[in-house]
């Protein structure tokens, strides 16, 4: 580990515990919501830039626009993504986002607090316990309900699915709303990763794929990148890239890139490669299936809805596997090669059942 990145960890944990308090005093037990029309002006807080987990709060965000019908959005963020992740979300209002290196920016930084600061909402809501920029931001923020993302302990006894990063905000903010007085039904199914794709980008995509393989076959996409250690192997990619290759020589494999350009099977399969997210997006969703280790792209595929097997060599699995239209999350540990090929038939004979291609 480098010493900037040491200093991160350390400067992360002096910050969780000085913030991880903010806001228990006050559990607003006191407070009432008998009207939702009462709620037009929401802010969600999810300091943090990353594609994956900029895609799993889209099931919290349509959790708060189907409460509140009549609110609009703000979402205090980190980086550039939130306004193309959410671009055909009309409910959302604006992203307000911390730049990403706060010491070379400290102006951009500072007049990003006092925005929050400065503005009106009716309710603002911390998506990670554990993010002290969302505590903060709850704490500073002028709002009359304040829900600083507490995890309810008996929440997670009730849910075998609690452990998911998209679904646990989801179950907590209903716990807080029931505190409001308000009835919730927690029970309902939570909503899948979302991008919205328009039916044009899903056209496009197809126009995009059509041109890639010339042919009718049906595609099945892989993603042989992720970053650290859930990045698999040059030799166990080669493998599995020769077994699927026999096994389905009736379907085109192609392989997405990420934006390092880089590939674990030395580019023998046909690339697709793009850095706009909403594109890659509408071609993975022109496919009957996404194979990839644990990413943000993975998170992509199954927030257009393509079935998604997620490949995970550790732990995790629970709190960030794929979970909607088919998808799944494999241990390869503890995974042969016949069973690869089992997973993959049963999705494929399952057929692609989305928004997008009944929509087209």
């Amino acid at each position: 580990m480098s010493v900037l990145s040491k200093v991160n960890v350390y400067r992360r944990n002096i910050m969780r515990n000085l913030t991880k308090n903010i806001g228990k005093p006050k559990m607003q037990d006191d407070f009432i919501l008998v009207d939702k029309a009462e709620i037009k002006k929401v802010l969600i807080c999810r300091p943090n830039g990353r594609l994956g987990n900029l895609l799993l709060i889209t099931p919290l965000v349509q959790e708060v626009a189907e409460t509140f019908p009549n609110c609009k959005i703000d979402l205090f963020v980190k980086g550039t993504l939130a306004p193309i992740i959410f671009e055909n979300y009309s409910v959302v209002n604006k992203a307000i986002h911390l730049p990403k290196k706060p010491f070379k920016s400290l102006f951009e930084y500072l007049k990003v607090w006092i925005s929050i600061k400065n503005e009106s909402y009716d309710m603002v809501i911390n998506v990670d316990q554990n993010s002290s920029s969302g505590r903060l931001a709850v704490q500073f923020s002028n709002a009359k309900y304040k829900f600083f993302g507490d995890a309810i302990d008996e929440q997670a006894e009730k849910k075998k699915d609690f452990e998911h990063i998209a679904k646990y905000p989801v179950y907590n903010f209903r716990h807080y709303l029931t505190k409001l007085r308000l009835f919730t039904n927690s029970n309902k199914i939570i909503a899948p990763l979302d991008l919205k794709l328009s039916a044009s980008e899903v056209a496009n995509g197809r126009k995009i794929l059509n041109e890639l393989v010339n042919n009718d076959k049906r595609t099945i996409f892989i993603f042989t990148y992720a970053t650290g250690a859930k990045c698999l192997s040059e030799d166990w990619w080669e493998k599995f890239y020769e077994q699927i290759t026999t096994e389905y020589k009736d379907y085109n494999i192609v392989e997405v890139l990420p934006v390092e350009n880089v590939s674990q099977i030395g580019f023998k399969a046909p690339t697709f490669y793009s850095k706009d997210i909403r594109e890659i997006g509408s071609v993975i969703a022109n496919g009957d299936v996404f194979i990839g280790a644990d990413s943000g792209i993975m998170h992509l595929s199954s927030s257009v809805q393509t079935p998604t097997i997620g490949l995970f060599s550790g732990a995790n699995i629970k709190k960030y596997e794929p979970y909607d239209n088919c998808s799944i999350a494999i241990d390869i540990n503890n995974y042969t090669e016949r069973e690869y090929t089992k997973t993959i038939n049963s999705i494929l004979n399952n057929g692609k059942l989305n928004s997008y291609s009944k929509a087209i």
